[in-house]
């Protein structure tokens, strides 16, 4: 599967771990443009001034990790499609330029189906995305997700509670279901 990644599913650290160790095992192709790039690392500001340098720090690292997920900004193609919001015709341009199959994003409003669907995209939420690849692939989203939980409990500190962790990631089917098989 190619997914172009929407800033808003990179923004948070535990949600952008996640998806970036599922491809990082081969699950999925990501994509993204420097825009894309961009836009996540501007949306760190309000968490103050070190955020945006360690931001762009791990988009390099994901740049470096990730050569082929790079697609070039697409001036011709955005010029030609239509969202209700036009700040978000770089990420449809972009998915239409890798030949992707959806873009994960949790902007559903902003990036109707039927619109989508006339370029042959389909938009796909994060929880449902990694829910999917969890039922295929359940030993490595585990073991990648239990990856970032712990680091996520160093971080902190303290424990986290999976469950509470994942929802606060917007992804609460992936935890349910993973919770459901542990017990």
């Amino acid at each position: 599967m190619r997914a172009v990644l929407d800033a808003c599913v990179i923004y948070p650290s535990v949600l952008r771990d996640i998806l970036i160790g599922v491809a990082a095992k081969g699950l999925y192709q990501p994509f993204w443009s420097d825009r894309i790039l961009r836009e996540w690392v501007l949306a760190t500001q309000k968490l103050g001034p070190g955020a945006m340098v360690q931001a762009e720090g791990e988009a390099l690292l994901m740049k470096t990790a990730f050569p082929r997920a790079m697609v070039r900004e697409q001036p011709g193609i955005e010029a030609r499609v239509l969202l209700p919001d036009a700040n978000d015709h770089h990420v449809l341009a972009v998915a239409i330029a890798a030949h992707a199959d959806c873009i994960v994003t949790l902007n559903a409003r902003d990036f109707p189906r039927h619109v989508l669907a006339e370029e042959g995209i389909d938009r796909r939420d994060p929880d449902s995305l990694l829910w999917e690849l969890w039922s295929h692939h359940p030993g490595e989203v585990t073991e990648v997700v239990m990856g970032v939980h712990a680091a996520a409990e160093r971080m902190a500190g303290q424990e986290l509670p999976l469950k509470a962790l994942l929802k606060r990631a917007q992804l609460p089917k992936l935890a349910k279901a993973m919770l459901a098989q542990a017990s």
